[in-house]
């Protein structure tokens, strides 16, 4: 999910509901609240708890509400996973600490192992970060943990993320946020997906992954070669705040992002409006 701000760069909880109301109505079988397509990162540990409270409240059940972790210190991850449970969330999405100095494969291993000790909820490993990718052995070890529900496995590598598919086959959950090849991921074998472009056009992109579950290729790629082109204009510099223009686009209310993350130009929003009139998605001015 984004993260609508208001022109006072405050959390706009009544736009956070509708958009958890608007993707549960299209399909989405779990929300990620405060991930990185939705600021997360920026978020103070009230802001956690304020947003994942929102959403769950809204949701009331019906999907499970994943709460977004994106810290550099075991401490902090723990603060922030008890708020995010306490708030109403049902599992977290944790990425590793990465800034600068990312920690070896043990201790990545019980910083994973403690935060889940400590807050008691299903772990969603977010193997994200460039600098401080998880290999996949150390990727297979976390998933023997017991807290460790998953993995959303990013970073564009869809090389990566089907070399965890074979050694993690019935483990756990493997999700793809390969955004531009969401259609081999789920060839591969994903369980599903947590993705920028899932945000910005889920109708599409749940109608996929039915396909593929039917087996019916041909629809799938019918629809992956409408997904590649909004990929295409959507990603980039101040990727939440492109995403935000094409929710804007089609009726939806992703409000603003926080500075420093600026609005994006007319050109930007001219090439997300015609990638969204080639993916049908909007209607031809």
């Amino acid at each position: 999910m984004v993260t609508p701000f208001d022109e006072r760069e405050e959390i706009d909880i009544r736009a956070l509901q509708g958009e958890a109301e608007y993707l549960i109505g299209v399909g989405c079988t779990a929300l990620t609240v405060g991930g990185s397509t939705g600021e997360g990162a920026g978020f103070s540990p009230e802001e956690v708890r304020a947003a994942v409270r929102a959403v769950a409240t809204q949701t009331r059940g019906r999907v499970p509400v994943i709460a977004g972790a994106i810290p550099d210190t075991t401490r902090e991850a723990v603060s922030l996973g008890k708020g995010a449970r306490e708030a109403g969330a049902d599992a977290l999405q944790v990425t590793p600490p990465h800034y600068l100095f990312p920690p070896g494969p043990d201790d990545t291993v019980e910083y994973y192992r403690t935060i889940g000790q400590a807050v008691g909820l299903p772990i969603v490993v977010y193997n994200v970060v460039p600098w401080a990718t998880i290999d996949v052995p150390t990727l297979v070890r976390l998933l023997d943990l017991p807290n460790v529900a998953g993995v959303k496995q990013s970073g564009g590598d869809i090389h990566k993320l089907s070399e965890l598919l074979h050694a993690a086959r019935g483990k756990a959950s493997i999700l793809t946020a390969v955004d531009d090849l969401l259609y081999p991921s789920f060839v591969l074998g994903a369980d599903g997906a947590v993705a920028a472009i899932l945000t910005a056009v889920p109708t599409l992109c749940v109608a996929l992954f039915d396909a593929v579950q039917r087996g019916d290729h041909t629809a799938a790629l019918q629809i992956h070669n409408r997904l590649v082109p909004v990929w295409m204009a959507l990603s980039g510099p101040n990727l939440p705040a492109r995403v935000k223009a094409a929710l804007k686009l089609q009726g939806r209310h992703g409000g603003r992002s926080r500075r420093p993350m600026s609005v994006p130009s007319g050109e930007d929003v001219s090439m997300i409006q015609e990638a969204l009139e080639r993916a049908e998605l909007v209607t031809v001015a």
